[in-house]
């Protein structure tokens, strides 16, 4: 029949309407899968970033004890190099400031006693340290927002072309080769436009427009790791300036970056070693584990595969000729973690602990490794084994009101509160008792003679926990209807009861009673009745 002849009900078209925009909703909607990688990578880059500024540091403490020594020599360079310090750390402060403006406006909370941490919680930890609890990862409206509509993109790409110039002023002219690799680094043309495509995108609509909350934080803060990469480069780069007879003020000390210090389970470790203001004029020998490695550009790549996760470390040396030619060795160790990749599901009521029994937990911390997690309990104890918490009940609480478990995490290097849970603490269920797998029915003869005794079983439930029978009672039905009663101080059948079977007659009833089992937790149990008649 055509549309014209049954026309749509108004609410037919509510119902069109409503599925139009469920669709809408799936297509927008971010994979869970593509948060966590974002998450892992905004944790990679913290780590990186902490790394590199440590490096700056360092060079900056070599620049103030050359100075020292020699002012003539060293004062240009130096006020070169504070110079661009002032312009990177400004311009890393602006990102920051932005970061949390935007978490804020979309929803963010300072996680406090009103407003605790739970531990599937995304977060954001701010400049000061502070940890704001994300209200929705995948919003994909407020950074647009900010940052498109605002036009934030648009003043963050020239406040990194102002940092950009005042880098390339400390180039020198002949330094060609090196002014282009800072200019690439810190890249903010428009991209190419894609063939068979008439509109050209913008840099700023390919990094901020369209993108959920938790990947604009993360490519912000890919952006600050750039700003300090450049700041390295530019500080090694001015310091090759000092002449070589300044060399005799420096602290050389071998320097390793690695790519990422948590790595996922099946992917490589990469770590980029070199000495820090190297001498053009030669190049340092680099061993690691005894093996020497390749030069480019006075760095060695480290790359090992990762087959299984943990804590491991390498160590080496850097062998290098100072000006009067004596070779002197740099000495280095370095750790990294390898993590499997993982998902969390969970049914959020069926938290249930049993008492007596060692209840396994799985905890985990977005961006944390399982070293710098605690857990505690209230109404009962936590015991670790590997990477699983074991929780050991104290006492039956149906209604969850006395049992919770609380996380706290290492971030930032500071011990900080994630968040807790409660949970239910039950007791095992009782077992049933069983003939020939049988809880009770008809029975035939021959079957009833060949078992050994009763068992108890504990049905549809997970945990490795076994009762044994201790005694039971068994009555039996004799053809001038008397009940004679044959006991069993065990599981197992007594002599006289084997007898009994063999004189059982068709339609005899077969009731057993009294019985009690012991489990494994030590704790004893009465058993309901079961009965049986003979076929």
């Amino acid at each position: 029949m055509g549309a014209k002849n049954c026309p749509e009900t108004p609410r037919q078209k509510m119902i069109n309407m409503m599925y139009i925009v469920l669709t809408a909703m799936l297509a927008l909607n971010v994979a869970a899968e593509v948060l966590e990688a974002f998450r892992v990578v905004d944790s990679s880059l913290a780590h990186t970033i902490k790394t590199v500024d440590s490096k700056n540091e360092q060079i900056y403490g070599d620049f103030d004890f050359a100075y020292s020594q020699n002012q003539d020599k060293v004062g240009e360079w130096r006020d070169k190099a504070l110079n661009v310090r002032a312009s990177a750390d400004s311009l890393v402060n602006y990102i920051w400031q932005l970061k949390e403006h935007i978490v804020k406006t979309s929803g963010g909370v300072l996680v406090d006693e009103e407003h605790p941490l739970r531990s599937d919680s995304p977060f954001f930890v701010n400049q000061k340290g502070d940890t704001i609890r994300l209200k929705k990862e995948d919003d994909l409206n407020t950074p647009s927002e900010i940052m498109i509509t605002q036009k934030k993109a648009e003043e963050l790409k020239q406040k990194i072309g102002e940092y950009k110039n005042i880098l390339i002023q400390s180039i020198n002219e002949s330094d060609e080769s090196f002014r282009q690799s800072i200019l690439e680094e810190l890249d903010t043309s428009d991209p190419k436009n894609i063939k068979g495509k008439e509109e050209r995108i913008s840099w700023e609509a390919q990094y901020f427009d369209n993108k959920p909350l938790i990947a604009v934080i993360t490519l912000l803060k890919k952006f600050q790791l750039d700003i300090r990469n450049a700041e390295s480069h530019i500080l090694n780069y001015l310091f090759s300036k000092i002449d070589a007879e300044s060399f005799k003020f420096n602290k050389l000390a071998a320097q390793v970056i690695p790519t990422s210090s948590i790595v996922l389970q099946g992917d490589r470790y990469e770590a980029k070693i070199f000495l820090a203001a190297t001498d053009t004029t030669q190049e340092p020998d680099i061993f690691v584990e005894g093996q020497k490695l390749q030069l480019q550009d006075g760095m060695a790549t480290y790359s090992v595969n990762t087959a299984t996760t943990g804590t491991f470390s390498f160590s080496g040396v850097i062998n290098y000729k100072n000006p009067a030619g004596v070779t002197v060795p740099y000495r280095f160790e370095k750790e990294y973690q390898v993590t499997p990749p993982s998902i969390t599901v969970s049914a959020t009521k069926m938290n249930v602990f049993y008492k007596g029994l060692a209840n396994p937990l799985d905890v985990a911390v977005p961006g944390v490794a399982k070293e710098d997690i605690r857990v505690e309990a209230t109404n009962g104890s936590i015991e670790k084994q590997g990477e699983l918490y074991y929780m050991h009940p104290t006492a039956i609480d149906e209604l969850g009101k006395r049992t919770k478990i609380s996380v706290y995490a290492k971030v930032g290097g500071q011990e900080r509160f994630i968040g807790d849970t409660d949970w239910r603490v039950k007791q095992v269920p009782d077992p049933v008792a069983k003939i020939a797998g049988k809880s009770g029915g008809t029975i035939r003869k021959e079957e009833l003679k060949i078992q050994d005794g009763i068992e108890a079983v504990l049905e549809d439930f997970l945990f490795d926990l076994n009762f044994t029978v201790t005694q039971f009672t068994m009555y039996i039905t004799s053809a001038t209807g008397y009940v004679d009663p044959y006991p069993a101080k065990s599981n197992r059948f007594t002599q006289e009861q084997k007898q009994q079977f063999d004189r059982l007659l068709p339609n005899t009833l077969i009731h057993i009673d009294e019985i009690i089992a012991t489990g494994d937790d030590g704790s004893t149990r009465p058993l309901d009745p079961i009965s049986f008649k003979i076929r």
